[in-house]
């Protein structure tokens, strides 16, 4: 398709129709054009992507997940599934792992991990990769939905195993308990305490003193997320600790002059007031 015209064109068509080269109607019409383009061209980008074809992943050099063994099922292998495969690793359990991201098994291979394709999102996908003969399958994908989706499937068709899920944030997490997993953690949450925590030792508080705080935050979180768990995600705000002070009230003042009736009417009635103290 043709190029969008622009603001531009405006000005061009103006100028020229005022020192008659085109007529009224010439710039009407061409000034329309350029709008129906402007409008157009965004909605032609949004079309052609949609009509032409994805794209497909090449498999070359990757193997599919099918008929895996592990003791542990680690589902996702980004940033978080490469740090959470460490201990379990490191004491010798046997860990299958499957991603649906080519280019990232292929980067894992490496550095040493084998890392089979799969979509856990995909029933048939989790059955391949022994979803149901693992002690443990480790939810550690970046997308909520996609976690809460795993985390559902697997509840439903292997209620025996014990499912630990990474969550992307609080609502997600409320979501994952909902859909029955043993333990989930929110991606951010243990950083942000150590990091908050290492703040406050660079600014010279005692190390004790900021492991009760910190026990202090954990326990508000976690009352809060019980309370969101029971009446929503909005419920909770007073565990929260802001940095807004509680408002005071201003003290009433003595008037600085009488005030006095806008009628007749109240003007009788005031007298009453006065008559009754």
């Amino acid at each position: 398709f043709m190029a969008q015209g622009g603001e531009f064109a405006f000005v061009l068509y103006s100028s020229a129709a005022a020192v008659g080269i085109i007529d009224g109607r010439a710039n009407a019409t061409l000034t329309a054009i350029v709008i129906i383009s402007m409008v157009l061209t965004p909605l032609a980008i949004l079309a052609l992507r949609y009509l032409t074809p994805r794209d497909e992943q090449s498999l070359d050099g990757v193997d599919i997940a099918d008929g895996l063994t592990g003791s542990v099922l680690i589902i996702g292998f980004g940033r978080f599934g490469q740090i959470a495969s460490q201990p379990l690793l490191l004491r010798g359990l046997d860990v299958s792992i499957i991603d649906n991201e080519v280019e990232m098994i292929q980067a894992a291979a490496n550095f040493g991990f084998k890392v089979y394709y799969g979509d856990g999102t995909r029933l048939d996908i989790l059955h391949a990769a022994g979803a149901g003969r693992a002690r443990a399958v480790l939810i550690c994908v970046d997308k909520p939905d996609a976690a809460v989706r795993i985390a559902q499937l697997i509840k439903a068709e292997f209620p025996l195993v014990t499912i630990l899920a990474r969550a992307f944030d609080r609502g997600t997490a409320l979501q994952l308990i909902r859909a029955g997993v043993d333990y989930q953690l929110r991606e951010t949450f243990e950083s942000a305490l150590v990091f908050g925590g290492s703040a406050l030792e660079a600014l010279g508080v005692d190390p004790e003193e900021v492991a009760e705080v910190i026990e202090d935050v954990r326990r508000r979180d976690t009352a809060r997320f019980e309370t969101q768990l029971a009446e929503g995600i909005r419920a909770g705000q007073r565990f929260l600790k802001g940095n807004i002070g509680t408002p005071i009230p201003t003290p009433l003042t003595q008037p600085r002059r009488a005030g006095r009736a806008l009628n007749q009417e109240t003007a009788v009635v005031l007298n009453k007031a006065e008559t009754n103290n």
